[in-house]
């Protein structure tokens, strides 16, 4: 999976927090599955949610939210691009410490396609971007 390290580093460039203390955003992946068919490829999808917490958080929560946001458009954008995805895609909770501090919890469902080829007598494994969504499906 490569989603949750790509996230860690978009959300350490943006977060001042985080570029001086990345121990506080901790990344958990929950429900996950492996979707395969029976197709003459060994091609699959990961699907999981991947729960991040922010611990100790005092700053404005939009400035984790809009980095979240401007990442998900480009690696997951059909996240924003039906009513349902929209209310179970990208859902928080905030554990409020103390009047200046809270913990911040994330969780976004995400989905990683990897195509599994053999050339050769080898396989070779390639994780496919996301499709771009087209005008008029957002």
């Amino acid at each position: 999976m490569i989603k949750p390290t790509q996230l860690r580093e978009a959300l350490t460039c943006s977060v001042p927090l985080l570029q001086s203390s990345p121990d506080c955003l901790h990344m958990f992946i929950d429900h996950g599955r492996i979707v395969s068919t029976l197709a003459a490829s060994l091609s699959f999808e990961y699907q999981y949610q991947l729960n991040l917490v922010i611990t100790d958080y005092a700053g404005d929560i939009d400035l984790i939210v809009v980095p979240v946001l401007a990442w998900l458009r480009e690696h997951q954008p059909d996240i924003m691009a039906t009513q349902e995805r929209r209310n179970t895609g990208f859902t928080y909770k905030a554990d409020v410490i103390s009047d200046t501090l809270c913990d911040i919890s994330i969780d976004l469902q995400l989905t990683e396609r990897v195509l599994v080829k053999q050339v050769e007598g080898a396989l070779h494994v390639d994780h496919v971007p996301e499709p771009p969504i087209l005008a008029g499906q957002a």
